[in-house]
């Protein structure tokens, strides 16, 4: 059995998206402890299945198509209305970094007393660092990163219950708050469900068998850190949701130097993943165009690109801050993606995958 085949996918998906999904915690509350405690977990287990049918079509589709870049993928999907989708990419792609930037600004700050432009920096030249090495690197450290991360989740997780577990099981205990925790689940989704970051991988899938259990893979293999850290939150129910950046907050309650430095060290680290992986999928785009004129896009013009659009964002994220960015971007966007990307993939690209013409 090819198990990269079926792994892979989903732990760079995961890589990719956990810095601009829940890896502040902030994203969390936003999307999810409005519908309360247990509704936010009901809310997390929907996105989860969307994931995983999602991406599982999102492959299929790509394997019959050949599509390793996004515009491939969307000019096969959407014909000549594809344009559409890169501009709603790319504003995303803006956001997302503005997000990762402030955060891992104020990460620097909070944890060595750096100024936040510093972790800031820090962070854009290790992003242009793997986006000029190209996708052998970026595939490497987003799978090996993954696998530290779940080791870190968990081991919060199991601290924060042993120290507040009654909390927890008393949060959970009150029924959902309101009835829209399956949509927040699908909108969740919706914006998370990067299928250009992980078009490179699409050379491994060699049938359906292998691009739907990749997909189900991927929706397992996203969702339960997301589990593991909102269960964790609960701990501190209700007034974590006032928390700018609520991971910040559980590791300063546990008290626990040595865990809070390694999990600011791996949440760093997923900031780096998220920039690398969504750059990256720009960058796969433009070599595409590139090769069609004749030669692909050079190593330089590879970090220059995502060291410019990280520019872009971070004036954002000064301007603007990080819980405006993440309530009112992540929200119109999440409705966008499902227009211009979840329905037309779900209908004609699902119908065009079972008749076999895609």
């Amino acid at each position: 059995m090819n198990w990269r085949a079926y792994l892979l996918p989903g732990l760079v998906f995961q890589s990719v998206i956990i810095g601009g999904g829940y890896a502040t915690g902030r994203e969390l509350v936003e999307f999810f402890l409005p519908a309360g405690p247990l509704g936010g977990i009901l809310g997390l287990l929907v996105a989860g299945l969307v994931f995983a049918v999602v991406m599982g079509t999102a492959y299929e589709f790509a394997r019959i198509t050949g599509a390793h870049d996004y515009r491939t993928f969307t000019r096969a999907l959407l014909g000549r209305a594809w344009p559409v989708y890169e501009l709603a990419y790319l504003v995303l792609v803006i956001l997302i970094l503005a997000v990762i930037g402030s955060a891992a600004g104020e990460l620097a700050n909070s944890a060595l007393g750096w100024p936040a432009w510093a972790g800031t920096v820090g962070m854009m030249l290790l992003v242009g660092v793997l986006t000029f090495l190209g996708s052998s690197a970026i595939g490497g450290v987003l799978a090996g990163w993954s696998v530290l991360l779940y080791a870190v989740y968990l081991l919060l997780f199991g601290l924060t219950f042993l120290d507040h577990g009654p909390a927890i099981e008393a949060a959970l205990r009150q029924p959902p708050e309101t009835r829209d925790w399956a949509l927040a689940g699908v909108r969740y989704a919706a914006y998370n469900a990067s299928i250009p970051a992980v078009l490179f991988c699409m050379t491994l899938l060699t049938n359906r068998r292998e691009a739907v259990g990749a997909g189900v893979m991927t929706g397992v293999i996203a969702i339960i850190p997301a589990l593991l850290f909102y269960l964790a939150m609960l701990a501190h129910y209700p007034h974590i949701a006032a928390e700018p950046v609520p991971a910040l907050y559980l590791m300063s309650e546990l008290n626990i130097p040595w865990l809070e430095a390694l999990f600011q060290l791996v949440v760093f680290g997923t900031f780096v993943e998220t920039g690398a992986g969504v750059l990256h999928a720009i960058n796969e785009r433009l070599d595409v165009t590139a090769r069609e004129r004749g030669a692909g896009l050079p190593r330089r013009a590879r970090a220059a690109v995502a060291l410019g659009l990280f520019v872009l964002s971070v004036y954002g994220a000064t301007s603007f801050g990080i819980v405006a960015l993440i309530a009112r971007g992540y929200g119109l966007l999440s409705w966008t993606f499902i227009v211009v990307l979840i329905l037309p993939l779900m209908t004609v690209g699902l119908w065009r995958i079972v008749r076999g013409t895609a």
